[in-house]
């Protein structure tokens, strides 16, 4: 489940809510009841190298080989 953040636009206090993409937005704050406003976060997701390719993963027929010799 996605951690979205917000801001309180009336006291600034930043807020995260775990929240389905189905879920609606958190509209009020809880300390002083001003509107909060969806922040765009960064990601924990992190690649790295050249990407995902076919020759990046180990190939499990070429080790089985191997490991007859």
């Amino acid at each position: 489940m996605p951690i979205y953040e917000y801001e309180c636009r009336k006291c600034g206090k930043i807020t995260e809510a775990f929240q389905k993409i189905t879920d609606p937005p958190i509209e009020k704050c809880e300390l002083c009841g001003g509107k909060l406003v969806k922040l765009i976060s960064n990601t924990s997701f992190i690649l790295l190298g050249d990407g995902w390719f076919k020759s990046n993963y180990k190939n499990k027929s070429k080790s089985n080989k191997r490991k007859e010799k």
